[in-house]
């Protein structure tokens, strides 16, 4: 009987021990390998393809720091189905968190169900899907800037320029002529940076003059061909030229350049992204001002949030709004502090 007594002590301790060593390895085996799934809507956008590059550098920081960390980049070139069949690829090739640039911020659904099904955080950038859209899941996040607050920088830096530059009233008739190069039709940032960047000139006393304004889908190519036909249509009139984003205003320079148009018969310019090539021209004196899109900081928040995400460490450290959303504010760019962004 004491022999089956001890024999039983001897397993039991056994079996204790067995626990003890998979408890000690369920809590030392938690996943340190992230496999990053990286898709934009289009890689050609210049401030789109910023944000990936700075997402490249920081995540390779992680390495660092005991975590494996890897990315697969692909571009859905404006096609959603594109994007859609890249989602089931960068899951079928095993990686563990999508970074989502929509090509259709209405449509997500299919994408969402794909993550859904294979339990796949998305941290969805730059382009916002619909609230409703985001309550479809919790492990869906959003990583961009407030489309409002770009606007209202970009009205105060012209309506600034104005305030200290006569000048730009080249016919003195006491109002300013503009006009405007939109990105997509129908996109909720392009619709917001245009009206509360003119609501915002108003409300600083501008008089304003809406002679035109062209749909150039963030295009600098495009807003050329716009700009091109607003001067055919306007000519020396038009003193503002605001634009939903720098390429696009760009564009539009080239095209005075192109015309060879002398630089005193320029209207003034303003974008918003902040670019290395917007801030450039800002220092080169071409463009009037832009409004600082943080790249590094939105690719910084993405990269936090996708390794918290994977290793399930470090969420508690991450600033939320409503749970699942990162906002990072814009700034003003002028000639004065452009070199300073451009050293960022």
């Amino acid at each position: 009987m004491k022999v089956k007594k001890s024999l039983a002590l001897g397993m039991a301790a056994c079996m204790g021990m067995q626990l003890l060593c998979a408890c000690s390895r369920q809590r030392t085996d938690k996943i340190e390998k992230v496999q990053m799934g990286v898709t934009c809507y289009d890689q050609s956008d210049t401030f789109i393809s910023s944000v990936i590059d700075s997402l490249k550098e920081q995540l390779g920081q992680y390495q660092n720091e005991g975590v494996t960390a890897t990315v697969t980049v692909m571009d859905a070139a404006g096609l959603q189905r594109t994007q859609n069949d890249q989602i089931e690829e960068l899951i079928s090739s095993g990686c563990n968190v999508l970074c989502v640039n929509l090509v259709d911020r209405t449509d997500p659904s299919e994408i969402i169900d794909l993550a859904r099904k294979n339990n796949v955080p998305i941290i969805f950038f730059n382009r916002e899907p619909v609230a409703e859209d985001m309550l479809q899941w919790s492990e869906l996040y959003y990583v961009g800037a407030y489309a409002e607050q770009s606007g209202v920088l970009q009205g105060e830096l012209a309506a600034e320029a104005i305030k200290a530059d006569n000048g730009i009233d080249r016919n003195r008739d006491g109002k300013i002529q503009y006009v405007v190069l939109e990105g997509e039709p129908g996109h909720q940032d392009a619709i917001i940076r245009t009206e509360t960047a003119v609501n915002t000139l108003k409300e600083n006393g501008i008089l304003l003059e809406k002679l035109s304004y062209g749909i150039a889908n963030w295009s600098r190519a495009q807003a050329q061909n716009r700009m091109t036909q607003m001067i055919g249509q306007h000519g020396d009139k038009i003193e503002l030229v605001l634009g939903n984003n720098d390429d696009m205003v760009l564009g539009a320079i080239d095209t005075y350049e192109k015309l060879n148009f002398t630089k005193a018969s320029w209207p003034v310019f303003f974008g918003i992204d902040g670019t290395d090539v917007g801030l450039e021209a800002v220092l080169d004196g071409r463009l009037a001002g832009t409004v600082y899109n943080d790249k590094e900081g939105q690719a910084g928040a993405m990269v936090k949030l996708a390794v918290a995400l994977v290793i399930g460490e470090g969420m508690d450290e991450i600033e939320f709004e409503d749970d699942r959303y990162i906002y990072l504010p814009y700034r003003k760019v002028t000639s004065g502090n452009a070199g300073e962004f451009l050293a960022e």
